[in-house]
């Protein structure tokens, strides 16, 4: 409750040093504030509302994972895929003693199942969809490992099946299939499309692997329904795909939000100097964005915690600020190196994205910050249009509303430090040498940022110096 101290010790030093020299403004000032009281209780049964702790987890539901490689040869497309037995409930394949499939009769309840997985398949050459023209099908062991590589998985869905007598628990073993579609050429664009049943999008995994002709391998570790998929995306495929990925991630950060919102709070108005302030932002973390994708960042499990935990403080520091001596001359600098931390940020979610980006990896780290600062134009278009509705509403209350909202931002901060900070700790961290000799690279990026941006402020100054001579 550091930051109520803060807020309540300005609050009445600005109102004490007004009634000394200037009793009526003081009153009008008294009036004015007695006005924003109901803000303020609004603001203090949010955080009486908000959680104070992190939300209680429901029960992880288990967890399904397919395989799946594709690889097109001279005039088709060979798919092999391999899903657990436990997703074939609904098949009703034959049991026998306490729960092992009736191998000798199971093979209706094996062209089901490949005709199921038949439909759930969508596959495109460029933009035509194709049709099946055969397909195989068996059931494997637990054991069985191979789907590790292509040739081997069609080896074994071609070759010949497993005796009558094979014991295979009915949940603890495979359905292999292998779907083969005519195509015109090899060189064609292919995209995927797995039509998932809606009580399967959150609890089935895929990996999916994609062998070109000249033998190069596309990897994609896949979640639910994803969509249509390119299997080796042009450019503007990648460029498409990432801009919407950088756009949902801004809107979907509360913590970059609040950060946002912190920046242009006791402005309110668009000029060179704000402008500034943003572009610094942008700047700082589009350094450490690419600096991550191209792996020149930690990689122990201790950084991902202390960079949110970072991000949480930052958004304190700027709420604190602008309570106390917000100013736009030097909040440039400040927004640079926070964005140099809120790039890390951003580069955890991107990660798990570039697995998209086929080999357009600059194109697709670009068009991911292209996402990103449309967002963020968007939020701060928003967020400016709503604070000067509010603030003329409350034109005699104005500090008290800054106090206010600053009041809601830090608290919810705080909160946020206190359960990152519980992360950092439990991390498991390595020794200081390697802490060091791992933050090098980001130092030299900080260091770098700092000279220039001093070098900017030195110039900014001297600027105004000889506009007012």
């Amino acid at each position: 409750m550091t930051i109520v101290a803060v807020v309540t010790d300005a609050t009445l030093c600005h109102v004490t040093r007004e009634a000394r020299f200037a009793p009526s403004h003081a009153i009008r000032l008294a009036q004015a504030l007695a006005g924003s009281l109901k803000l303020l209780l609004a603001c203090a049964v949010l955080i009486l509302l908000s959680p104070a702790g992190p939300a209680q987890a429901h029960d992880v539901p288990g967890e399904f994972r397919a395989h799946a490689l594709v690889k097109p040869e001279a005039a088709r497309l060979q798919v092999l895929v391999r899903v657990p037995l436990s997703l074939l409930l609904n098949i009703d394949l034959p049991k026998k003693g306490p729960g092992y499939i009736d191998l000798a009769q199971a093979d209706a309840g094996v062209e089901r199942a490949a005709a199921a997985i038949d439909k759930v398949l969508e596959i495109y050459e460029d933009d035509q969809r194709l049709s099946s023209a055969g397909r195989q099908a068996r059931i494997s062991p637990p054991s069985d490992r191979a789907f590790d590589r292509f040739d081997s998985a069609r080896d074994l869905v071609q070759g010949p099946k497993l005796p009558d007598d094979a014991y295979v628990f009915w949940n603890q073993g495979y359905f292999d299939t292998l779907v083969e579609y005519p195509i015109r050429s090899d060189k064609s664009r292919f995209s995927l499309r797995f039509n998932v049943a809606p009580g399967l999008k959150d609890r089935l995994k895929y990996d999916l692997r994609y062998i070109e002709p000249d033998g190069a391998v596309h990897a994609y570790d896949l979640s639910g329904e994803t969509g249509l998929l390119a299997l080796d995306p042009r450019w503007y495929q990648a460029a498409s795909t990432f801009i919407g990925s950088g756009f949902r991630h801004i809107l979907d950060g509360p913590d970059h939000l609040l950060f946002l919102l912190c920046l242009i709070l006791p402005f309110r108005r668009i000029d060179w100097n704000l402008a500034g302030v943003i572009t610094a932002f942008t700047v700082g973390h589009s350094i450490t964005l690419i600096a991550a994708a191209y792996h020149f960042v930690p990689a122990g499990s201790w950084f991902a915690p202390l960079v949110e935990f970072l991000i949480a403080a930052s958004i304190l520091y700027m709420a604190v600020e602008n309570v106390l001596t917000p100013n736009l001359t030097r909040r440039w600098l400040y927004s640079g190196l926070f964005g140099l931390v809120h790039g890390f940020g951003f580069s955890f979610i991107l990660q798990s994205q570039l697995q998209f980006a086929g080999s357009h990896l600059l194109v697709s780290l670009l068009a991911f910050n292209v996402g990103i600062e449309i967002g963020q134009l968007l939020v701060l278009v928003l967020a400016m249009s709503l604070l000067t509705l509010l603030y003329r509403s409350h034109a005699g209350s104005r500090r008290p509303l800054t106090i206010a909202i600053c009041l809601f931002v830090g608290h919810t901060a705080w909160h946020w430090m206190g359960e990152r900070g519980e992360a950092v700790l439990k991390a498991d961290w390595p020794g200081f040498g390697e802490v060091f000799t791992a933050l090098s690279p980001f130092a030299a990026i900080v260091l770098s940022v700092g000279v220039l941006g001093g070098l900017a402020v030195l110039l900014l100054r001297l600027y105004r110096q000889q506009g007012k001579t």
